[in-house]
């Protein structure tokens, strides 16, 4: 599928009336006000700025902490499964708070996640904002007030699951005092996550066709509030909406697991939810992001394996997680000083060893760049045109194999597990009781989502972080991030600290 059609097309950046975007932990609000060129807008509605959003949501600034450095911090290294990686010194103030659980009050990694997330959630409000100006109305234009709502929705999740109580800003900020008000309760973010999705539901379609291939849909919006739901405990919401996307037969299970993760694989029949990257030849055309850069092997320039910074390793204890003869360990993990192995994905190179040359033992095998395509982009020691899977079909069968078991259905549940572990070739679980199943969803979601952002937050709503997490340092508050001490000296302690950080 041609990537030159994808919503990330330079064109679409200068159909945006004003994009900004953050460096560093510049606060969010340290800027001109978004303002419509509401002229321009008369015949297109907001779709400029909505394909703004989109833009944002991956680009160099903004889209590291929803996909890049940041991002890998607070939903990876955080887990039993990933690390910091890289070499010692490459970032060692990262390796306390997130591989140990030392949390850190003021640190550009948590600060900047904050920030992106509002900057990302003003310009929602301001599509939002300028819509209702301009009294939009009809099915396009519905469409796009939806896709704005999922992208408010998908950053309120993140930030309210990662700080808890956060401040819920739904309304256009025109200068930073608006945005100086208090945190509303967890309850409150949700409930406004649910009526954006709600309204993203309705008026998304089920499909956009070729010519927007990663453009939001019903099915994205639906998953995604499953996810929610889960992460709750409701179970009935949560199996009603994932049975919705099961039954709505626009998603399977790709035939190859190794392949979800190869350029040919993107946006394949099992993606729900996909940024969109596009590099075209000698560097031309850039629309990638750091998503997979910042996990590529890193080793000496000298070995020809310098292809990324090397952050979000795999750990020993996850590599000893898989069950015997699992394909799943080999499509997603590489082994320094062995070979890339081509019947999982790779590409007939022998890695480096570790640790004469390689700087880690393990890396993340889901972000292996061909040599075609480094050759061709012109990108050596980079793989920014990767497409970051953000939720897929098999995600959704495992949500829903977990409300059945959590509802009584545990033979059902079953019945989905095994759809998953039969793409790989694995024998089915047979169900003996609600506890031995639950068991068996971990274990599955662990193999099957590995390294892609789910495992920290698995632990926690399960109620199993201390006991898996507690020997690398986690505690109970350790569920919840301090709120970023920048952000209440912005707001002359308007905003209070989360209680178990004094």
């Amino acid at each position: 599928m041609e990537k030159s059609k994808r919503i990330s097309w330079s064109i679409l950046l200068l159909a945006m009336p004003v994009m900004f975007m953050v460096s560093g932990c510049k606060q969010f609000l340290d800027r001109k006000p978004l303002t419509a060129t509401l002229d321009d807008l008369n015949q297109g509605g907001i779709e400029g700025q909505v394909f703004g959003i989109y833009s944002a949501i991956k680009d160099y600034d903004i889209g590291q902490v929803f996909g890049g450095i940041p991002w890998q911090g607070v939903h990876n290294f955080r887990s039993d499964d990933s690390q910091k990686g890289s070499e010692p010194s490459d970032g060692a103030e990262w390796v306390a708070p997130f591989d140990n659980f030392n949390y850190v009050k003021d640190l550009w990694a948590t600060n900047f996640y904050w920030d992106a997330h509002y900057s990302l959630i003003h310009l929602t409000n301001t599509a939002l904002q300028t819509a209702d100006s301009l009294h939009l109305v009809g099915v396009e234009s519905e469409a796009n007030l939806a896709e704005a709502r999922f992208f408010r929705a998908f950053s309120y999740f993140d930030l309210v699951r990662t700080f808890g109580d956060v401040p819920k800003i739904d309304f256009r900020i025109y200068n930073a005092a608006q945005a100086n008000i208090a945190k509303s309760p967890a309850a409150a973010i949700y409930a406004l996550i649910d009526s954006d999705l709600q309204f993203a539901m309705a008026n998304l379609p089920l499909v956009w066709g070729n010519k927007y291939p990663g453009r939001l849909t019903s099915g994205a919006a639906r998953a995604l509030s499953a996810k929610t739901h889960l992460y709750r405990g409701n179970w009935s919401q949560a199996l009603a909406l994932c049975q919705q996307v099961i039954n709505s037969n626009q998603y399977s299970l790709f035939s190859s697991y190794y392949g979800i993760f190869k350029d040919a694989g993107e946006n394949c029949s099992e993606s729900i939810l996909e940024w969109q990257n596009y590099m075209g030849p000698n560097r031309t055309d850039d629309h990638g992001s750091w998503y997979a850069t910042c996990q590529g092997v890193r080793a000496a320039n000298s070995s020809g394996w310098n292809l990324g910074w090397g952050w979000n390793t795999p750990t020993d204890a996850f590599v000893n997680s898989f069950d015997a003869g699992d394909p799943r360990l080999a499509s997603t993990v590489l082994f320094s000083g062995q070979s890339d192995d081509p019947s999982t994905g790779g590409y007939g190179g022998t890695l480096p060893p570790y640790p004469a040359v390689a700087w880690q033992k393990y890396w993340n095998k889901k972000v292996y760049a061909s040599p075609e395509m480094r050759q061709s982009t012109g990108w050596l020691d980079g793989a920014y045109w990767i497409n970051q899977r953000v939720i897929r079909y098999a995600d959704v069968l495992l949500m829903a194999a977990e409300c059945l078991n959590e509802t009584g259905s545990g033979t059902q549940a079953a019945t989905l597990v095994n759809q998953v572990r039969a793409r790989v070739s694995l024998a089915g679980i047979t169900y003996v009781d609600q506890a031995q199943m639950r068991t068996a969803i971990k274990k599955e979601r662990r193999a099957e989502l590995g390294l892609e952002g789910e495992r920290f937050f698995d632990l926690v709503r399960w109620g199993d972080a201390t006991g898996v997490l507690g020997p690398l340092g986690y505690q109970p508050r350790n569920k919840l991030y301090p709120i970023p001490q920048p952000a209440i000296d912005r707001s002359n302690n308007v905003l209070v600290q989360n209680p178990d950080y004094p």
